[in-house]
């Protein structure tokens, strides 16, 4: 009670229910891409350790990276997104860090004549599923929160 008997209003405000879940869902996203990352190049690196050109393993490097760039800075963008919207990027980050190192893992333990192969097209599969799955999440989510959709 306030001053003139008054219940005052506090200042904390009270969280959602789903905050929990998204703040441990981001966590686990964030060490996966980190662990992904790290561990694709690695990956990449012990298999293109024979090659001469130095420049092509930093080329390749990037292109494996360049996935996993994108899912921090989609993170860092997305303060401000619908939990739906966020929700799915954070599980996004989880399915293509452990995919990533899944394949990458493939090629190190059943060597291939072409092993290369697989370090273009997987960035290639990341960069589509990234620019497919979190525009359509951010859809559905505007449409489920606008007022008189039914939903």
């Amino acid at each position: 009670m306030g001053i003139n008997g008054r219940r005052e209003k506090t200042t904390k405000a009270r969280g959602r229910p789903h905050d929990g879940f998204l703040r441990f869902l981001r966590a686990v996203a964030l060490t996966a891409v980190l662990a992904g990352a790290v561990g694709s190049v690695g990956l990449m690196l012990w298999i293109g350790h024979r090659n001469p050109s130095r420049l092509l393993l930093v080329l390749f490097a990037g292109w494996v990276l360049s996935p996993f760039m994108a899912l921090l800075l989609a993170h860092m963008a997305s303060k401000r997104w619908s939990f739906i919207t966020r929700a799915t990027l954070y599980g996004e980050m989880l399915i293509l860090a452990l995919g990533s190192l899944a394949f990458y893992a493939d090629v190190v333990w059943r060597p291939r004549p072409q092993p290369a192969f697989v370090f273009l097209v997987v960035p290639a599969g990341s960069w589509l599923l990234i620019t497919i799955v979190v525009p359509i999440a951010a859809l559905i989510s505007g449409r489920l929160s606008r007022p008189g959709t039914g939903a």
